[in-house]
């Protein structure tokens, strides 16, 4: 089954219409009609958003082959592998949106759990260490930051 069939039957499955979806990934219907009739495809940070709003894995999405979106853990979750490297070093987080703000220049991924992150971070005039929860769904993307003694 192509990436686009299953994409479609996914988004079926969760109740969605193309505008709907096209909506919570911040593209147009055209560009989700593009990906499911298989003449073009989406961006990888669309691919992760995707996979978090329909319940599936990346790896159903796109591997052939990969018939059953059930058995996936979520430990598989591109989102969750990286969380797990970044976990105690320090990061920039930049979200969708702005439903979630940091106000830092870097914060520490403290620990995450299912769906949400605790992250310390230094308020930037203050200087005081404060924790936030953060929904994992917000974060789009992680920079790790350069510390003495990375190669």
């Amino acid at each position: 089954m192509s990436m686009g069939s299953k994409l479609a039957q996914a988004r079926r499955k969760n109740n969605l219409t193309q505008e709907q979806l096209a909506e919570q990934l911040g593209v147009t219907r055209q560009a989700v009609s593009r990906w499911e009739s298989d003449t073009a495809y989406p961006e990888t940070d669309k691919i992760v958003r995707m996979s978090q709003l329909l319940g599936v894995s990346c790896d159903w999405l796109l591997r052939d082959g990969a018939d059953s979106p059930e058995g996936t853990a979520p430990a598989a979750s591109p989102v969750t592998r990286l969380l797990a490297q970044a976990a105690g070093r320090r990061v920039q987080l930049a979200f969708y949106g702005d439903e979630t703000a940091i106000p830092c220049d870097w914060c520490v991924i403290r620990e995450f759990d299912g769906a949400w992150a605790n992250v310390e971070f230094v308020k930037e005039k203050k200087g005081q260490r404060e924790n936030q929860l953060i929904p994992l769904s917000s974060i789009r993307s992680i920079t790790f930051i350069k510390e003495k003694g990375d190669a």
